[in-house]
């Protein structure tokens, strides 16, 4: 296993795409190369609940869970992958606020596919992929809702753009020429792979604890 790249403080990658962009597929990757803890928005909630609803309530705890998650692994020192769509101003402005308070830096990652091709995408998933495992599924309708409330960064926000249609290595490399600028990473700037590295899978309910009774969805996180 190739050594990975650690940045010289925390760092805080949110994602902004339409569905069917990449990101997890990105997300996934990247933390493969940089030192840093996967926070998967739809593991989350596939972990958490058999059928899965989509509505305010469930996202709420899902957003309460991938909060609270994120905020520990940066208070720790720990960067973050944060793997939702970061979709809105005002969630990408909170996640900033967050990572700011942890004197951490935030960035986003804008995964640019054309509408068509994105929708596309989501007609070949395979449930086999740990990738598409936990992704909604959504019709025409769904997309479309989505991708009319989604707010494009403005130039106030930090923010580089890569295609969802390159291969890994390439979307990696415009990262890491955009951590260099910020002055967050070197070359020379690697990780002993035998560290430990974050894993999402003990930050979720055991399998074998069984799921959330669907009719107690009523999560406090404090």
């Amino acid at each position: 296993m190739a050594a990975k790249i650690v940045p010289s403080k925390p760092l805080l990658i949110m994602l902004y795409g339409f569905p069917g962009a990449g990101k997890t597929y990105f997300a996934r990757n990247l933390t493969e190369h940089l030192q840093a803890a996967h926070v998967h928005g739809d593991r989350i909630r596939g972990e958490l609940f058999d059928n899965p609803q989509y509505d305010k309530e469930e996202n709420g705890v899902i957003t309460q869970l991938m909060d609270y998650m994120t905020h520990e692994f940066l208070n720790a020192g720990i960067s973050v992958v944060y793997d939702a769509n970061a979709m809105r101003n005002a969630q990408r402005h909170a996640l900033r606020e967050m990572a700011r308070k942890a004197s951490a830096t935030s960035l986003l990652v804008w995964l640019q596919v054309d509408a068509d091709g994105s929708f596309a995408r989501i007609g070949t998933r395979d449930r086999r992929r740990m990738d598409d495992k936990y992704a909604a599924s959504l019709d025409r309708n769904a997309f479309d809702n989505i991708a009319t409330h989604m707010q494009n960064p403005q130039n106030v926000e930090d923010y580089v753009v890569i295609s969802g249609k390159h291969t890994f290595n390439t979307q990696f490399s415009a990262i890491v020429k955009r951590l260099q600028q910020l002055g967050l990473i070197r070359a020379e700037d690697t990780v002993n792979s035998k560290l430990a590295k974050p894993e999402l899978v003990n930050l979720v309910p055991n399998p074998m604890a069984g799921r959330v009774d669907m009719s107690r969805r009523n999560i406090t996180i404090r």
